[in-house]
């Protein structure tokens, strides 16, 4: 039997750690182990068109499965172009290892062509990023490396000399035991106690949750029916925590809705669950708050605390709920619950009139309609931006949907690339990107692998030939928009002649027939709608000062629109609050 080499030993321990494929365009540097791929029937090459693309996808295909995932890039301009899509993932907690292959040995430090440092340059966006200098490291480094992201839930980085790949690997080592998933994580007796304290010591508690609630639902629901707690999310935390909740007063921040903002600030305590929601605008300063969190580097960051708590959400709340005292009083909460109802119906109208008739198509009624007619269990990747807004606000979450952005990051063009590490994951389930056109347009080359791969993504392309929340952000400043209008050209006829499924809308009569058009094609396919660039209306309130990128520095309410399905959910809660 022949000796293994270097890149059939890292492969090797890629599957023992379960990745199932590796994300990336081959090159020289990279040749052995794309070959050791070859010749492993465990693991799949997965040849997209740009290197970001793959990270964006393998970040992806982890938030999905909370597996480790793998991507690679070749020497010098090759890993180099993961960067972008390493941050995201990283910055999404995403469990991804990064292969950064590197030009010779000899030649490191010496102005090589190609040469670049990149366990230098990935630092931080990695909790471990290490060169391989010699064959001697493998398999320890790699193990290493695996743990470090699977363990604290980010970016591994392992730079690889193309001719080390190819060396023999040492003498078999002893297969040290891989970390493959995270335990739960205990808050102290003491936080406890004194968390028991806060919330039985306050006569109104409001709950405001993020994507640390995943796999809380059940805890979160139960603990705010005793304490009779409002819950408010951020964006992060709307598809685990929005559904079946009868206590749902919206979201905060630049994109929210409802009575969120309202029921952070009048509350005698508020909890923070699993949230590093970066606004710290939208939070208060003159109550009581409380932080719970698996990732202490998370606790106090963003606003002052009165009590910090480490630990894993669901944890903390089986601890807490047996503890708390049933509160009696819904006085607070039914308050919220009628102003919550109250904002929604005043914005309800923005979607609903006369949108059969209005051309190019209301984004708004756009997105409600996708949302009524995709699956139960559709993954939507989303573009940054407008797209953001829509699916915010129309997507509704029922406990099996996913939806994923580069909500943390916030990059142009991830939702393309996304999806293609979404359907990766199953080729039967439904997987949309709502797209916009400048999103769409930056990797679009990465449509070919659709096509290549005859996954069955739908690209829902919101086509309004502008840099919209550019555009907004410019004209909230006091700035006439500039730069930021798009020349496109029919992205329907470009699909087909890629080979896929293409549509082009222009009338609202058409879009539910192109939509389901789309949805029953077996491959990939792209419904390019064309939509109104003006379809936000900007409260006259908005000053200069108070928006920088997606920051908001005073104001509550930011872009007036509707709210979907979520309307008929408030008023629902509204009807089942207990009468005197």
């Amino acid at each position: 039997m022949a000796k293994q080499n270097v890149a059939e030993q890292f492969v090797d321990i890629l599957v023992r750690a379960g990745v199932e494929r590796l994300y990336g365009v081959v090159g020289d540097s990279l040749n052995p182990v794309v070959d050791a791929v070859r010749r492993n029937s465990a693991i799949d090459w997965v040849h997209v068109r740009h290197e970001e693309s793959a990270a964006f996808a393998a970040g992806a295909e982890a938030q999905i499965t909370g597996k480790l995932t793998a991507c690679a890039g070749s020497c010098g301009p090759g890993n180099l172009h993961l960067i972008n899509g390493l941050y995201d993932a990283h910055r999404s907690m995403a469990p991804v290892l990064a292969l950064a292959s590197q030009i010779p040995s000899g030649e490191i430090g010496l102005g090589y062509f190609q040469e670049t440092h990149p366990d230098r340059l990935f630092q931080e966006c990695s909790h471990y990023s290490e060169l391989i200098s010699s064959p001697k490291q493998m398999p320890r480094l790699l193990q290493t490396a695996v743990q470090h992201a699977v363990g604290r839930s980010g970016v591994s980085v392992v730079c690889l000399p193309g001719d080390i790949a190819a060396e023999p690997a040492p003498e078999k080592a002893a297969e040290t035991a891989l970390v493959t998933s995270r335990p739960t994580v205990r808050p102290g007796d003491a936080e406890v106690d004194e968390l028991v304290r806060l919330i039985d010591a306050a006569d109104k508690v409001t709950l405001f949750c993020g994507s640390g609630t995943a796999g809380a639902h059940a805890e979160v629901m139960e603990f705010a029916e005793k304490i009779k707690s409002p819950i408010g999310h951020a964006l992060r935390g709307k598809e685990w925590i929005q559904y079946d909740n009868r206590f749902d007063v919206g979201m905060s921040g630049l994109l929210g809705y409802g009575a969120a903002y309202e029921a952070t600030h009048e509350c005698d305590l508020l909890i923070l669950l699993g949230t590093d929601f970066p606004y710290n605008a939208f939070l208060p300063d003159d109550v009581k708050i409380a932080q719970v969190d698996v990732r202490p580097e998370h606790l106090g960051r963003r606003s002052r605390l009165d009590l910090a708590v480490w630990g894993d959400v669901r944890e903390t709340l089986r601890c807490l709920i047996p503890r708390v005292r049933e509160k009696k009083n819904r006085r607070f909460l039914d308050k919220m619950l009628k102003k919550h109802a109250d904002a929604l119906e005043g914005v309800v109208k923005a979607y609903t009139r006369k949108v059969e008739k209005h051309v190019p198509l209301h984004p708004e009624y756009v997105a409600s309609v996708l949302d009524e007619l995709a699956d139960d269990d559709t993954v939507f990747t989303v573009d940054t931006g407008m797209c953001n807004v829509w699916a915010a606000r129309y997507i509704t979450p029922n406990g099996r949907r996913r939806v994923i952005g580069s909500f943390s990051h916030g990059s142009m063009a991830n939702a393309l690339p996304m999806a293609i590490g979404a359907q990766f994951t199953d080729r039967d389930r439904q997987v949309v990107s709502m797209s916009g056109d400048g999103g769409f347009a930056m990797l679009m080359g990465d449509f070919l692998t659709l096509v290549q791969y005859d996954l069955p993504v739908k690209v829902v392309l919101f086509n309004n030939s502008s840099l919209g929340m550019v555009e907004l952000e410019m004209l909230v400043a006091g700035l006439p928009s500039y730069g930021t209008t798009n020349k496109n050209p029919d992205f329907a006829a470009v699909a087909r002649a890629c080979g896929a499924h293409g549509v082009r809308v222009e009338k609202p009569k058409d879009l539910a027939g192109a939509l389901k058009s789309a949805f029953k094609h077996k491959g990939p396919a792209l419904v390019d709608i064309v939509t109104d660039p003006n379809a936000l209306s900007i409260p006259p309130r908005i000053s200069a000062e108070m928006v920088t990128g997606f920051a908001l520095s005073a104001s509550k309410i930011v872009l007036d629109g509707g709210v979907g399905r979520m309307v008929q959910m408030a008023r629902s809660n509204l009807r089942n609050v207990p009468r005197p």
